[in-house]
């Protein structure tokens, strides 16, 4: 990989010369580098299975949040490809810090005030990423009907394919987007959300300011956000706190959590198999019986 990223480091510096490069663990999508150059340091991610429309959906979601100047996100230096490999790269700026007793309350605060920037409808334009898993999107004047097709019916369809979905289970899903309009809101306010907030994506830089990383970005309901980030864990009572003291929940909220949480457990089951399996079939008995 050094000669790929060096050729990557020419792309984005004049006469760049690399000074130290150092593997950083974590991610299960992408390889991920440290790259220290004369001029400054970077967070690198290559993918040898994906196009650079995958890079690209990534940088795109950065700019937009960071358009909204509500919460940090690191720096896009670039989305290139090495012409040889074709292998596509991502160039960001490193960020690296500690947190706070008040960095929670913060990204809170922050997060809240970029759910209150309005977009232009419901859902994307152009194809997107879930994950690895591409996804096709539009803008919707309708989050009920995105929600639907594109969120819930997309990921049954994909697991039609893939066998992890068929049987009762499958049944009982196709049965559940017929009965959507009980629990899901055709036109709440159309929130810029991150669209894939767990606990590993976002992190914190100097003077413990919150970072966003990594975002599927779309623009909807702003609880289907919420919903996501209480799913696997990870944030402390003080940012719920101060989200909700900026952007309260409705009162119905803890009716639909589950159903949006369940897009995300689909994407999983989609992803690394039954071991989601028994979650999916207990929220759709929830609400299908």
């Amino acid at each position: 990989m050094k000669n790929i990223i060096e050729k990557g480091l020419n792309q984005v510096e004049k006469n760049g010369e690399i000074k130290s490069i150092q593997p950083v663990p974590g991610g299960d999508i992408n390889d991920a580098y440290y790259v220290r150059s004369k001029q400054r340091e970077y967070f690198v991610k290559l993918n040898q299975q994906m196009g650079k429309s995958f890079f690209d959906f990534e940088a795109e979601g950065l700019s937009i949040i960071r358009n909204t100047g509500t919460i940090d996100v690191p720096i896009v230096y670039g989305v290139l490809k090495d012409g040889q490999t074709q292998i596509p790269m991502l160039w960001m700026e490193w960020v690296n810090g500690n947190e706070k007793e008040n960095t929670e309350t913060v990204l809170g605060e922050k997060l809240a005030a970029l759910h209150l920037k309005e977009g232009p409808g419901y859902g994307y334009e152009g194809r997107g990423y879930i994950g690895k898993l591409p996804h096709e999107n539009y803008l919707s004047s309708s989050w009920l009907a995105y929600f639907r097709k594109i969120r819930l019916e997309e990921q049954i369809k994909l697991g039609r394919t893939r066998g992890t979905m068929s049987g009762e289970r499958y049944i009982k899903l196709m049965s559940l987007l017929e009965l959507l309009d009980k629990w899901i809101p055709d036109k709440p306010l159309s929130s810029t959300l991150h669209g894939d907030l767990w606990g590993g994506n976002w992190i914190t830089g100097e003077d413990g300011k919150p970072y966003l990383i990594d975002p599927s970005i779309l623009y909807g309901d702003h609880e289907f956000e919420i919903a996501f980030t209480e799913l696997f864990g990870g944030f402390s009572e003080s940012f719920y706190d101060t989200y909700r003291s900026v952007f309260p929940l409705s009162p119905e909220y803890e009716d639909r959590k589950e159903l949006y949480q369940l897009y995300y457990l689909l994407v999983h089951l989609n992803m690394f198999g039954e071991a989601y399996g028994n979650a999916v079939d207990r929220i759709v008995k929830r609400y299908v019986g």
